[in-house]
């Protein structure tokens, strides 16, 4: 059963907030990005509620013996038509996760597997670097040591652009891949895996950071894969001492590394409360996709068969080669769409 009662409050606001934009007043930013937030919420409701009142004038026709015929008609087709568009209502009043329009921070690392997995991480760094491309988004390389056959040992990415965090949150965990090794040459398939990490940037009334819980060092920078040393001690590494974490950013401007630095220890900071308070809210019922648990072995890559499997939602895609080219939109929108049914059925549980 759709809340009337939400629905009207949400048709208010939104006459207040282009009411605001039309006069000038308050902050133009947030309210154009509320506005833009909710006209595709007021979009779907009005279409249901113009489906509802055609459906009260056809059945009204139906006494009418001239028109009885035609209303027939025209209630099977809107009878036919109203389950869609209620459920497209249901899932715009799902509570939205607030990091969702946020930048995010991509981690990478090589899982069991060796040099193997090192390559691995690195198919999936460029994979997601072509996702990003493709929608347009800024891929920024925080941070990459790479190996001596050219794969990753540990890859930083900052990936900003719109809703960015709600497209990559899914993407926590561990991505195991099956194929014949580069380093192989027997021909023999091998099994090894990556973990990707995707935190939601945090900004700095997200996360309180006392400058003396702070050490900073500098230290001299080396490009990425160690192909070129910068003559200035230009990189610069961060331990928050408190927590133990460690962030390094090696650009070419000193104060640019710190600001880069500062910004992925916020991030790993902010994903650690969410993570504390997602806890306690999932204390009596299992996690969901999405619960970004980075021990939980999420999608397997089978090369030789050309096959990707995402093992928490059961979608097996004979699509690899796009996949790892970054076409991956059919796979997070069935993420999607599957937390968004799993949240869902929780409310209406």
């Amino acid at each position: 059963m759709i809340p009337e009662d939400r629905l009207d409050q949400i048709a208010q606001r939104f006459a207040y907030v282009e009411a605001r934009l039309a006069e000038g007043g308050g902050d133009p930013v947030a309210l154009a990005r509320e506005h833009a937030d909710l006209r595709p919420v007021i979009e779907v409701i009005d279409r249901w509620r113009a489906l509802r009142d055609e459906l009260a004038e056809a059945e009204a026709m139906l006494d009418d013996p001239e028109m009885a015929a035609l209303a027939r008609e025209e209630i099977a087709r809107l009878r036919a038509e109203l389950p869609a568009a209620e459920e497209a209502v249901q899932m715009a009043l799902l509570p939205r996760d607030a990091a969702d329009a946020r930048p995010a921070v991509l981690e990478i690392r090589p899982g069991t597997g060796g040099e193997e997995a090192a390559l691995f991480a690195g198919d999936l760094l460029r994979m997601y670097q072509r996702y990003a491309e493709a929608k347009g988004w800024r891929f920024e390389l925080v941070e990459l040591a790479e190996s001596e056959l050219g794969g990753v040992r540990e890859a930083v990415a900052r990936v900003v652009g719109e809703g960015v965090f709600a497209r990559l949150k899914f993407e926590s965990g561990v991505h195991r891949v099956q194929r014949v090794p580069a380093t192989e040459s027997g021909g023999r398939i091998h099994t090894s895996a990556a973990t990707v990490a995707v935190l939601p940037e945090a900004q700095e009334v997200d996360v309180a950071i006392d400058a003396g819980d702070l050490r900073i060092d500098t230290m001299r920078s080396s490009g990425a894969g160690g192909q070129h040393v910068n003559t200035t001690d230009s990189a610069v590494r961060i331990t928050h001492l408190p927590s133990g974490i460690v962030v390094t950013s090696s650009e070419k401007s000193q104060h640019r590394n710190r600001e880069i630095a500062m910004q992925v220890l916020r991030a790993r900071l902010f994903d650690i409360e969410r993570r504390r308070a997602a806890e306690e809210r999932a204390s009596a019922r299992k996690a969901q996709v999405g619960s970004g648990d980075r021990s939980e072995r999420i999608r397997t890559y089978n090369f030789p068969q050309g096959r990707l499997t995402d093992h928490r939602i059961g979608l097996t895609l004979y699509k690899l080669d796009q996949v790892m080219q970054g076409d991956l939109d059919e796979v997070i929108d069935a993420l999607t769409a599957h937390a968004q049914a799993a949240q869902l059925a929780e409310m209406e549980g």
